[in-house]
């Protein structure tokens, strides 16, 4: 008899949610196969059998949590081990009676019925399907290699029964009704947050009560940097098959910054101040679930070209869910551009246990003052640092932002960093 169990996660992370069983009561496992999906804080990830086997029993289902080192499912390696999964009385239950429940509720169903073979579907697919009410096994994949994917499950339309036509047919006939909330008198849908959502809330909460929490904004003046960019884009692809973007100028002018003023990238532990020599900044990425914030580790050590790769890389992970842990750890300042949504200007909230965050906006043209005499429209972004003042004075997070913006008027600078 072999357990699985809830690994060690990371450090931060000691317990997740069974978002989804991949494997069934019955099933023929390999050492390595996929077994079931769990929600943590950050991610999603997939638990991979660490030996081959039957299933013989799952004694947690979709939506309880578990803390690292449950028991959450049972593997026998034996010959004998089907003849017990498919016993048609269920195993006792080894943990509580709420554990013996579920087994008696949800492998009777199972072993009444022949075991389908589980498709195989990225995570990410089998979150879609799950919210949408889908079988996998139903859903169609342009994959050559017959792997479900989010655009697979997205285009899949089930048609509808004899029975469900009449049935849609019956309701159209019939007055719409509400379902009304008892605690409102007008109609409302009330839907549980995710694991991921909550996490956040939490953490933004924390950040505000624990932080002294200050803004400071400047503006830039981007003719410089939209120039350089247009005349070098088109080789720059050419030669490094990835787009050079406005990022990669902003995390060299921010790493450029930190090396001056160093208290922004450091941390508070305790009493002590950990200032630290290097560079990994987050990037801010909307992902599907919420804001999450995947790390370029060594940007000072890393070329244009290797910043948007490494950006590029970490942005479509997280449209497809999925990142690692590893992406989302270490962070030792934060970049994150409301601009992509039409942000003119906002007070970014720290990334604990960070202590600086610089907020990228909307680029839009207005007159500038050039002298005395001239005016001229300039395409302008203003850009803001908040910073935690236990640590940060007001002298170094000012100084902090006015370097950042002289160094992006003089995009040239950039090329002697690294």
């Amino acid at each position: 008899m072999i357990e699985i169990k809830v690994p060690e996660l990371a450090e931060s992370i000691t317990e997740g949610t069974i978002a989804q069983w991949l494997i069934n009561i019955g099933d023929k496992v390999t050492k390595g196969d996929s077994v079931v999906e769990l929600e943590t804080d950050k991610v999603n990830i997939e638990l991979n059998a660490e030996y081959s086997g039957v299933v013989t029993k799952v004694l947690k289902g979709p939506g309880d949590i578990v803390e690292v080192g449950d028991v959450i499912a049972i593997i026998e390696e034996n010959e004998n081990a089907a003849t017990v999964a498919n016993s048609s009385v269920p195993a006792a239950p080894e943990k509580s009676a709420e554990v013996g429940t579920f087994n008696q509720q949800s492998t009777q169903a199972e072993q009444e019925l022949p075991k389908a073979a589980s498709p195989i579907a990225s995570p990410a697919a089998r979150k879609l399907a799950r919210e949408l009410g889908i079988d996998l096994a139903q859903v169609s994949s342009r994959d050559p290699l017959g792997r479900i994917r989010p655009e697979d499950v997205k285009a899949y339309t089930p048609a509808p029964s004899v029975k469900e036509e009449a049935k849609l047919e019956k309701i159209s006939s019939k007055p719409a009704v509400q379902q009304i909330d008892e605690e409102f008198d007008k109609p409302v849908e009330r839907v549980k947050m995710s694991r991921r959502r909550q996490t956040i809330a939490k953490r933004l909460v924390e950040v505000q009560h624990t932080a002294a929490m200050l803004t400071t904004f400047n503006e830039v003046d981007m003719s410089a940097v939209m120039d350089l960019r247009n005349q070098r884009k088109d080789a720059f692809y050419e030669k490094h098959g990835v787009r050079l973007g406005f990022m990669s100028f902003f995390t060299k002018a921010v790493v450029s910054a930190l090396k001056q003023f160093p208290l922004l990238n450091a941390e508070i532990q305790g009493d002590e101040l950990i200032i630290k020599k290097f560079y990994d900044i987050g990037i801010a990425v909307a992902a599907p679930e919420g804001l999450v914030v995947p790390v370029v580790r060594g940007a000072n050590q890393k070329n244009f070209a290797e910043i948007e790769q490494d950006i590029s890389n970490l942005g479509k992970k997280a449209r497809d869910n999925a990142l690692t842990l590893n992406d989302l750890q270490g962070g030792t300042f934060t970049i994150t551009n409301g601009g992509v949504f039409g942000s003119l200007m906002s007070t970014p909230i720290l990334n604990s246990p960070q202590v600086g965050i610089l907020g990228m906006h909307k680029i839009q043209t207005r007159p500038i003052a050039i002298d005395k005499e001239r005016m001229e429209n300039r395409p302008m972004m203003y850009i803001a640092l908040s910073y935690d003042h236990r640590i940060v004075d007001g002298k170094e997070a000012v100084s902090f932002l006015a370097t950042v913006k002289e160094l992006l008027e003089d995009p040239h600078s950039l090329l002697l960093e690294g």
